[in-house]
């Protein structure tokens, strides 16, 4: 890409965030949420206190629900699958589908009639 497409490229893309910013400085639920920051900002200020604080004065559980150990799940056994393949009469057993044989079957006769030989 050449310098100067690179560079029309970067203007569009500014006048397109500015045009976002003027609607932005319009917008009168933003002018609300800043005057309502500015003025929780100069009630912390006044009365010396932090957010942390004050989350612990209205939410005591919340700071000890949050350092709680998170319990880690238990993952469900996996069944143990039978394959008997009908050419050889040889049957395998297995939990996943990591088996060298039953690979070797899904390779020569194909994963969906294999997967048809389950008993």
């Amino acid at each position: 890409m050449s310098r100067l497409v690179e560079f029309r490229t970067l203007e569009q893309e500014l006048a397109k965030q500015l045009a976002q910013l003027e609607s932005l400085k319009n917008d009168e639920q933003l002018k609300h949420e800043i005057e309502f920051e500015k003025k929780l900002r100069d009630l912390l200020a006044e009365y010396q206190m932090g957010l942390r604080q004050v989350i612990n004065i209205l939410d005591p559980q919340a700071n000890t629900a949050s350092a709680a150990t998170p319990v880690k799940a238990v993952r469900k056994a996996r069944v143990v699958k039978r394959y008997r393949n009908p050419h050889s009469g040889e049957v395998i057993e297995t939990k996943g589908g990591n088996h060298k044989a039953l690979k070797a079957w899904k390779t020569q006769y194909g994963a969906d009639v294999v997967e048809s030989w389950l008993a």
